[in-house]
């Protein structure tokens, strides 16, 4: 079901305020509203600059590539440990976000002025893969090669989700129950019955055939 602007900050109760005041400063620059991923996001050229989210105890402004800016005031944070180049402002409270306003806004400003200069792009580091997912692509050059033609990505999603688990023997039964999936090229929560309202990443649409 698509949603607009105004019903999801309608429904993003407590901080429908806060949203709606971050709302009218983003709008004050040049970008436009759109809803991606059930959010909101604003783009300059199509290109993703930022996006609004309501979490549980504070409401947020995600910038794409936060990690590139300069961040003087030193107010952004990560939105979880693995995060590489997304970073957040977080709010609570109106009060905070007026007092705010003119680094919001120097914020925003600045992410629209980042280049795509090569320059730009710091090294990403080095993926150090679980060692039961190494052993199994020293031995199966069919699943290495499947493995190393997904995107670094999808890699990265499949070594975390591995690498989560305590004992070996997890680590090996999660690597065997996706192996199908990394051999046809698909991402850890990729769609892969085709049903997903929200492509290609899996709503759970594939377990309405197990009730039909």
């Amino acid at each position: 079901m698509s949603i607009s602007v105004d019903s999801y900050i309608a429904n993003a109760s407590p901080w429908q305020k806060e949203l709606a005041k971050l709302r009218t400063i983003i709008l004050t620059c040049p970008l436009q509203e759109t809803i991606k991923w059930n959010a909101p996001c604003y783009t300059k050229d199509q290109q993703i600059v930022l996006n609004l989210g309501a979490l549980k105890n504070h409401c947020v402004i995600g910038f794409f590539k936060g990690v590139y800016l300069k961040d003087k005031h030193k107010l952004l944070r990560k939105p979880g440990p693995n995060t590489q180049e997304s970073r957040v402002l977080r709010f609570t409270s109106l009060e905070e976000i007026e007092k705010y306003k003119p680094v919001i806004l120097s914020y925003i400003q600045e992410a629209l002025d980042l280049p795509e200069a090569p320059s730009l792009i710091k090294e990403k580091p080095k993926l150090v893969l679980v060692e039961e997912l190494v052993d199994l692509i020293n031995q199966d050059p069919p699943f290495k090669s499947a493995f190393e033609a997904l995107t670094a990505g999808r890699q990265r999603g499949y070594n975390i989700y591995f690498a989560g688990a305590k004992q070996a023997k997890t680590r090996v039964a999660r690597i065997e129950k996706n192996r199908g999936k990394i051999m046809l090229g698909y991402g850890l929560h990729d769609c892969t019955c085709g049903l997903s309202k929200r492509m290609p990443t899996c709503d759970g649409s594939h377990k309405t055939l197990s009730d039909s």
